[in-house]
């Protein structure tokens, strides 16, 4: 598998990003979907990684810089369906968080739906040592979000 920083023009990953808006959409009522659209990807403050297998496009993640003094928010963790279960998103994970680390970020933050549907995403970043927190940034409570956070400088 090789992760690279992607500019968002591929047709591959306009499908995958429409199928992840639309996975998010059937899971959570509209006022509760926090994922970015391509064109909100593509701000200054995000980097945006795939992941692929030849010519597959296996998933995707981003990373956002806050305007909060070494903090940053995982956004867009998303596996092709055809690639779930083989890991995909742990190693995106990993990789964010290691460049997370080269930008002297010391935390880390992310939102996910607390349905049902969203329990392999949860159980997932808690293996990586995010514990539930707060609302943090703009988001604000919501019954159908969860927040979590890691700190990065231990």
């Amino acid at each position: 598998m090789k992760i690279i920083v992607d500019d968002l023009r591929g047709p591959e990953i306009a499908a995958l990003l429409e199928a992840h808006l639309e996975l998010m959409r059937s899971q959570s009522p509209p006022e509760s979907v926090h994922a970015l659209d391509l064109e909100s990807l593509r701000a200054p403050e995000i980097t945006f990684w795939t992941a692929w297998e030849g010519d597959d496009l296996l998933g995707c993640g981003a990373l956002k810089q806050l305007p909060q003094p070494g903090e940053g928010e995982i956004k867009s963790m998303h596996t092709a369906k055809a690639a779930r279960g083989r890991g995909i998103a742990a190693q995106l994970l990993s990789h964010l968080e290691t460049h997370a680390k080269d930008l002297g970020l010391t935390r880390l933050n992310l939102e996910t739906g607390s349905q049902d549907g969203f329990a392999p995403a949860r159980n997932m970043y808690a293996k990586f040592g995010y514990q539930e927190c707060p609302p943090f940034g703009d988001y604000a409570e919501d019954p159908n979000s969860t927040f979590m956070t890691k700190s990065l400088s231990s």
